[in-house]
């Protein structure tokens, strides 16, 4: 967290006096001091109060994993007067480091690569749009591992749980009894956006679904989790790419989101220190109209399961028997928080690789497929 702070600060470049005293007492804070709660009056500030009250006076290296890291987001966009109060009102704190994924082009490179090497056939190409919207994940800002592993598609072995083909067999069944629905829950900007994009057109062109929704974050939250603004940068680096199959693929989506049949949506709860299990009502009702909810990456991961210590073995079902609508969950793993691996599977992959829950190699196609 004080790296990505420090990281933030170093972008903003000049801000005024009171941002820039409030982002320091904020990384004091982090590093020797106490939690405080929010002081601004927002919208959201009385469930923030909520959530913190069991917190506040308490260091932050002994805070509850997500809690500490939802804070924190919320605490800089305090900071900066995202909400009012700051010449820098409404502006994305991590749009420029979000631009390092737009602007040279290497998301839209990497969608058409993608596109053109997937094969035409529809099942087959059907997985490779399901894997890349899974393995898009890795590039992730505020965890870029990408990077560090030089590839942002894994490999056939990387891949622990594979429900991909259990998850298409449910849409087909569910298209043969009428007009289908899917919801996307996102999580990065770049090349995550795209690869999101890339599969939400097949799941209308090749698939029949009728409507995909793609859920995002409200305001900005864990450096570059997608907002609905992101979607319009997403749009213009299609189509400035420069490469035949991603101009088309953002002239589709821009056709998809004209007839309605693509919807952009969020929810105050994506940016809550809440969990999956604790949904409010109307998003919980919102999600139930899916025929499939597809769900992205580490940290909603780990929401949907509670950020708690499971055995690995556990089966997921069971953890998210009480969401309500068919489910599939796509994930790189950067955490240690971990189920539904068949039995003893953790083990050998951990003889060979004792960093394989946190180094974003592994990744995760689970589904639980039974309506909530």
């Amino acid at each position: 967290m004080p790296e990505i702070l420090a990281g933030t600060r170093r972008r903003l470049g000049k801000v005024p006096l009171e941002v820039d005293a409030a982002l320091a007492e904020l990384a004091d804070e982090l590093t020797g001091g106490a939690l405080r709660g929010l002081r601004e009056e927002t919208g959201d500030r009385q469930a923030w109060d909520r959530a913190a009250v069991a917190h506040v006076g308490r260091r932050w290296t002994t805070l509850p994993w997500y809690f500490a890291e939802s804070f924190f987001y919320r605490r800089i966009l305090e900071a900066t007067g995202y909400f009012g109060g700051s010449t820098l009102a409404g502006i994305d704190p991590f749009a420029s480091h979000k631009a390092e994924e737009w602007a040279p082009g290497e998301g839209p490179r990497r969608v058409a690569d993608l596109l053109d090497a997937a094969p035409a056939e529809v099942a087959p190409r059907s997985l490779a749009m399901l894997h890349g919207s899974l393995w898009g994940n890795r590039a992730d800002l505020s965890y870029n591992v990408a990077v560090a592993l030089g590839a942002f598609m894994g490999d056939e072995g990387d891949l622990l749980v594979d429900d991909g083909a259990a998850v298409l067999a449910h849409l087909a069944e569910r298209r043969a009894a009428g007009p289908t629905r899917v919801a996307i829950i996102a999580d990065n900007a770049g090349t995550e956006c795209l690869m999101d994009l890339a599969f939400a057109d097949h799941l209308m062109t090749s698939l029949g679904v009728a409507v995909v929704e793609l859920h995002v974050k409200d305001h900005p939250f864990f450096v570059s989790d997608t907002i609905a603004a992101d979607l319009d940068v997403a749009q213009s680096s299609l189509a400035g790419s420069g490469r035949v199959s991603a101009v088309a693929l953002g002239e589709r989506m821009a056709r998809h989101r004209f007839e309605g049949r693509f919807v952009v949506t969020t929810h105050p709860f994506y940016t809550s220190s809440a969990f999956y299990p604790a949904l409010p009502d109307d998003l919980a009702r919102r999600l139930a109209l899916c025929d499939l909810v597809v769900v992205k990456g580490d940290a909603n991961y780990r929401r949907l399961v509670s950020d708690a210590p499971w055995a690995p073995e556990t089966p997921f079902a069971d953890v998210v028997a009480d969401f309500p609508a068919p489910l599939c969950a796509l994930r790189t793993m950067k955490a240690e928080v971990l189920v539904g691996l068949p039995a003893g599977m953790a083990t050998a992959v951990a003889s060979v690789d004792p960093r394989w829950m946190v180094n974003g190699r592994r990744g995760l196609i689970q589904a639980r497929l039974a309506s909530g």
